[in-house]
């Protein structure tokens, strides 16, 4: 019988196979006196600039720019004046070279910890480096990623950045970890790779060597014991077969969730519900200028010739920080500045992007419709609208991420052309539960019977006005829910490319009635578990 664990979604995707856990680094000895202290120190600072240089090896060799970056600092780490300082010190105090590094780093853990935010996501990076220095100490080698023999499922502890820098897509179909955020360097580089992951999951290092499982990085989910076995990619196809509709042929469009282009390569995909832009400015010092994004976004929309494409303007701040908005001053940066609310700082952003979205859409015959982050305002979206629509943008929507915005979407209708609602934001500000724990995965549950409530009211609006109301959360991409989704009034649907062809199976096996049957079911039930089982019967 399969079990079902839970974390939390770090990379959307689902894939299945054997599971391989990656050994653990070598331990600390039992403690001995210290002789000769100068020895010990030259020891230390011998295995320090080993492990640099072995870091900084793997930065050089890094193809993509992300897994360079992150490498860089930490072999910064490594370099720091005050590591070396601090292990001299703790020599000197009588604690060996290994002991004496594990004490200094377990004090620089101890201080981003009480940092919090991305300081705190950066503790794996630590852990790796003191367990390398160790290793070096001792002369041992650090394990390597695991080698079955065939593709797997790496499940670790967390992966440190030079771990993560050599996961290769061919040969790991996706990672779980015990440990990590969505802010951690594992999720980081997994999401570059387009590998389903699932960080803070309980349970993951019980999992044995070879195990079947099911790993849903977009619901952060994973099935142990798992009766699946992994199906060949869909082959690509004309995208007009590839049209979303009930089985009595009601309309519910399937679209793709992407960052660039790269991620169409043979998708079979209706349109682009949600063109992730922040992915251009992730790694810039300063914002990309108007011929770049002209760029960026003309790949895009020539890849979907007559195509709908959703275009998501800058989506910065909370748990996407970018360094040239300097938002770290923030006390809690979930309720801050981010999203629409950037333009408040910086409202050229915004007027840069919206541009260059313009000027990229007149080039090509793909329709672009815009939408904005974060708004939580009929004003909000007036102004938003204004700016786009004299632009030469005809086509504004905006999203819904919070109540506030929810229970006012039939006003927001009025100024908008169409919604879509992020169940990922949603669920966090309705629950007041922060979407990156994993202790509180259950309140961000999207069968929430609350969730659902708000859901229903901006489908209600849609259909009450005649707009087009889309759901683009990773909620989209459970074939269950789906059937819920249409069922509600939802005009569109939009996840990870990888997921369409289950969700069209699952709508094409309902007709509009059953869905709608299973959606007040799901609105009825008292709990996330009640709504999940009542559908089911559906």
């Amino acid at each position: 019988m399969a079990d079902l664990l839970r974390g939390l979604g770090a990379s959307q995707g689902t894939a299945t196979g054997p599971a391989y856990r990656l050994a653990d680094p070598p331990r600390l000895p039992a403690p001995r006196p210290v002789t000769d202290p100068d020895a010990e120190v030259d020891r230390a600072f011998a295995a320090i600039d080993a492990a640099h240089d072995d870091i900084a090896r793997r930065a050089a060799a890094a193809v993509d720019p992300t897994t360079a970056e992150i490498l860089r600092a930490q072999a910064a780490l490594a370099a720091d004046r005050t590591l070396r300082d601090g292990v001299a010190l703790a020599v000197r105090a009588g604690h060996e070279a290994p002991h004496a590094v594990a004490a200094v780093l377990g004090e620089h853990r101890e201080a981003l910890i009480a940092a919090g935010g991305l300081l705190a996501a950066r503790t794996a990076d630590l852990d790796d480096l003191r367990d390398r220095v160790i290793a070096h100490c001792l002369g041992l080698r650090m394990p390597a990623l695991p080698e079955p023999g065939c593709p797997y499922i790496l499940v670790a502890v967390d992966l440190a950045p030079a771990d993560a820098a050599l996961l290769d897509p061919a040969r790991v179909l996706a990672v779980v970890t015990s440990a990590g955020s969505f802010l951690s360097h594992t999720a980081i580089l997994a999401r570059a790779r387009g590998l389903p992951t699932v960080v803070a999951c309980g349970g993951a290092l019980d999992i044995a060597d070879g195990t079947v499982i099911t790993v849903d990085g977009t619901a952060g989910r994973v099935t142990t014991g798992s009766s699946h076995v992994p199906v060949d990619a869909p082959r690509p196809v004309d995208f007009s077969s590839a049209r979303g509709s009930t089985a009595d042929g009601h309309p519910v469009a399937l679209l793709a969730n992407i960052g660039g282009a790269a991620e169409l390569s043979g998708a079979p995909v209706e349109g682009v519900g949600l063109f992730r832009t922040e992915l251009l400015f992730q790694h810039h010092v300063d914002p990309p200028g108007l011929a770049e994004q002209v760029a960026a976004y003309g790949e895009v929309f020539a890849a979907l010739p007559g195509r709908r494409v959703v275009v998501r303007t800058l989506d910065a701040g909370s748990d996407k920080p970018l360094p040239f908005l300097h938002d770290g001053d923030e006390p809690n940066p979930a309720l801050g500045i981010r999203g629409l609310r950037v333009a408040r700082r910086r409202g050229e952003i915004l007027r840069t992007q919206i541009a260059a979205i313009a000027a990229a859409a007149r080039d090509s015959t793909a329709r672009v419709e815009v939408m904005a982050p974060m708004v939580t305002t009929v004003a909000e979206a007036a102004q938003f609208a204004a700016l786009c629509r004299d632009a030469g943008l005809p086509t504004v929507g905006v999203m819904v991420e919070v109540p506030a915005a929810a229970v006012r979407a039939a006003e927001f209708l009025g100024a908008v052309d169409f919604l879509s609602v992020g169940t990922n934001d949603l669920s966090q500000y309705t629950f007041a539960a922060d979407r990156r724990s994993g202790e509180l995965a259950d309140l961000l549950d999207p069968w929430q019977p609350a969730l659902l409530s708000l859901v229903a009211l901006c489908a209600a609006a849609g259909t009450a006005l005649g707009r087009p109301v889309g759901v683009c959360g990773e909620s989209a991409a459970d074939p269950a829910f789906a059937v819920v989704l249409a069922g509600l009034g939802i005009t569109s649907l939009s996840m990870a490319p990888a997921a369409i062809p289950a969700v069209r199976a699952a709508l094409q096996a309902h007709t509009l009635d059953e869905c709608r049957t299973a959606a007040q079911q799901a609105l009825a039930a008292a709990d996330p578990a009640t709504a999940r089982a009542a559908v089911t019967r559906v």
